[in-house]
């Protein structure tokens, strides 16, 4: 594996395949044992993957982003501009390491679910537009029709709300393919 593709990783992966580095060398595992390890770490489902473009816009399934860490990582590593799908939390996130970021390239932030203050706290006033959807249907179908080219709408949650990643991204794939 490429020191790029390493650089891909999340930081918890890297520092995740960094520790395993170590204690491959402490037990002298063999070169391709460890690309195999580094390879399967690098197929997380549901982390920036593409679904489609469509109509100029790219549509990109990061529901696993479960944390504030992980949506900052796929913001840095996505080209702007950018329509961001977040889910509302009630455990108090933290979002004040995504303001930079999100000011140079969130143009619109969709927050989906009831508990949405947070999210709008933190970003109203900085953002172009912060407006609220009550489930990942409806956020795909604002963000469809939102009039910016070349927009990359981006689903990644930044908290463990609103049940599994595996169904949050099914939500999102399945309503991004009826578009």
């Amino acid at each position: 594996m490429s020191i790029e593709q390493i650089a891909k990783q999340s930081l918890n992966h890297m520092h995740g395949s960094l520790a395993s580095v170590d204690t491959a060398l402490l037990r002298q595992m063999r070169d391709n044992s460890l690309r195999d390890c580094f390879r399967r770490m690098d197929e997380t489902a549901h982390r920036m993957e593409h679904v489609a473009t469509i109509h100029g816009k790219e549509y990109i399934d990061d529901a696993a982003a479960r944390s504030v860490n992980a949506t900052l990582y796929t913001m840095q590593r996505t080209a702007g501009p950018l329509v961001w799908i977040a889910i509302g939390d009630t455990n108090g996130a933290d979002y004040a390491p995504l303001k930079p970021m999100a000011l140079r390239k969130v143009c619109l932030l969709i927050c989906i679910g009831q508990h949405t203050q947070a999210l709008h706290q933190a970003f109203e006033g900085i953002l172009p537009a912060v407006v609220d959807a009550q489930d990942v249907p409806s956020a795909v179908e604002l963000a469809a029709r939102y009039p910016t080219d070349n927009a990359r709408i981006v689903l990644s949650p930044a908290t463990p709300a609103g049940g599994t990643a595996e169904q949050t991204a099914h939500q999102f794939i399945r309503q991004v393919n009826e578009i």
